[in-house]
């Protein structure tokens, strides 16, 4: 994923950045302008975000976040710009084809495909449910997008597999060793060229055995075997073995994901863990087993993408991966004391999953009723969403063959699947986001290229990571309870 795909993992990519500009060698005076270009960005980006927060009110209706900018009838399909500088910057790293893919996909699911279903309300689900319900539209819309996903993300799976074990024969019968990485800059040879071989001898030299991942991946499964039924009685040891199983699979699909667009879908497979083993178990624990399946395998795979985040980090900045892999390993359980105590803090400050309460925790809500809803099996799905799903899952295998059997001339106009099945599920306005900031690359590229080229990862990197900051100090208001003084909304004249 990281050399042979050279996915890019926009938030591995701008934590680099960030970490090479602190250790850039002195007098490069590209460099300096880098780290200064960063530096600005960076603070505008952190300064936009603590202004808009005053505006963010109570409530998820209040604020640039919730700003028509598109006009109030395309506001209510969720196709407006909210001027985060996250997704802005997310644009600016990501190729060309992956924002255009999302704002495709949201042309079709929101633009086309969720208005044409809602007027169905009535005929193919109940009208009177809940926006949140599975019974609904809602249904729809997660599971076509898993579909869609998945479609991509097992392509992919059987494609790098095959062509990782042809490499690896290859391997076996021409030697034993990788060879020794030579650095001759030849006339024909350039800096960055060095470089990149620099990067790909360091990842290969110190990675992680084979032997030591599977050992630890077994063994990590005997134990959550042995205890997770004393926690959880209804999810049975030999449903744990299936979730570990199945979870792999899942993880590569998630980490392919994330590499192209930034963002985990951990908690949809998550969904579709909850959903396949809370009607396996059914009436008697169905609930309570399909809850803790889906964080046995939220974990798992919301781990593998993190960690390859992790990777692309050190891969751009010279890092061993063993270290990278032990950081993580201090960050988890660090975390298995954080988390819990986090948890607890807000469980007795605010009332959590209130209607009326700050803290609705909606995923909260709609996790437990999607775990009641599987319990009567898939025949409870809306009318005809299994067949959108089918039709959806096939799509994305034919697209990922066109991808790879039409010309490069052909192939780069041609969508990603996975990255428009984002916005089947989220919405539009982050796509929007991201169209803005690849228009201004590509407006960038064509006006000067070499500067698109030297600064542009810097511009994203100082956006991406001036909102990240910026939510540590609303977190700790928010813990407080201190909440912005205005609530900006909009409604017809």
């Amino acid at each position: 994923m990281v050399m042979d795909y050279k996915l890019t993992y926009p938030s591995g990519t701008a934590t680099a950045m960030l970490i090479n500009s602190f250790h850039t060698n002195a007098g490069a005076e590209l460099a300096r302008q880098e780290v200064s270009c960063l530096g600005k960005y960076l603070s505008i980006s952190f300064f936009w975000s603590c202004f808009k927060w005053f505006f963010s009110g109570i409530g998820d209706s209040c604020g640039f976040d919730e700003f028509p900018s598109l006009g109030l009838t395309l506001f209510k399909n969720t196709f407006y710009f909210d001027f985060s500088p996250i997704y802005v910057g997310c644009g600016l790293i990501c190729p060309h084809i992956v924002s255009c893919s999302f704002l495709l996909g949201a042309i079709i699911s929101w633009g086309f495909l969720w208005p044409f279903i809602s007027q169905r309300a009535g005929d193919w689900y109940p009208a009177d449910l809940g926006t949140n319900d599975f019974r609904g539209l809602y249904g729809y819309k997660v599971f076509i997008a898993i579909s869609l996903s998945l479609g991509d993300g097992l392509y992919n799976l059987i494609k790098i597999t095959a062509i990782s074990i042809k490499e690896m024969c290859k391997i076996i019968i021409s030697q034993k060793d990788l060879p020794i990485l030579e650095e001759v800059l030849d006339n024909k040879s350039s800096k960055s060229l060095l470089e990149g071989k620099k990067r790909d001898g360091v990842f290969l030299k110190d990675r992680i055995p084979f032997w030591f991942a599977a050992s630890g991946y077994v063994g990590l499964a005997a134990i959550s075997t042995a205890t997770i039924p004393i926690m959880f009685p209804p999810l049975r040891w030999y449903l744990v073995i299936c979730s570990y199983i199945i979870a792999p699979a899942l993880a590569f699909c998630n980490s392919y994901g994330a590499g192209l667009t930034d963002m985990s879908m951990a908690t949809i497979y998550g969904k579709m863990g909850l959903f396949t083993f809370a009607s396996l178990v059914g009436s008697n624990g169905g609930v309570l087993a399909g809850l803790a399946a889906a964080g046995v395998m939220t974990s798992i795979v919301a781990t593998a993408a993190d960690l390859m985040q992790d990777f692309k980090t050190g891969y751009l900045t010279l890092s061993s991966a063993k270290s990278m892999f032990v950081s993580q390993l201090i960050g988890t359980a660090m975390g298995c004391v954080i988390a819990p105590l986090t948890f607890w803090l807000y469980w007795s400050a605010f009332d959590i999953g209130s209607p009326e309460g700050p803290y609705k925790a909606p995923y909260a809500v709609t996790t437990r009723q999607l775990a009641i809803l599987a319990i009567q099996g898939f025949s409870e799905l809306p009318k005809h969403c299994l067949a959108f799903c089918l039709v959806f899952f096939v799509a994305a295998l034919v697209i990922n063959f066109l991808r790879d059997v039409a010309p490069k001339k052909v192939s780069q106009f041609i969508p990603v699947p996975i990255a428009m099945a984002l916005t089947f599920y989220i919405g539009a306005s982050f796509a929007v986001d991201m169209f803005v900031g690849t228009v201004v690359l590509f407006v960038w590229e064509r006006l000067n290229r070499k500067d698109a080229e030297d600064y542009a990862p810097a511009v994203a990197s100082g956006l991406i990571c001036g909102d990240g900051i910026w939510s540590i100090p609303s977190a700790v208001l928010s813990i407080f309870r201190i909440n912005p003084p205005i609530c900006m909304y909009f409604v017809p004249s």
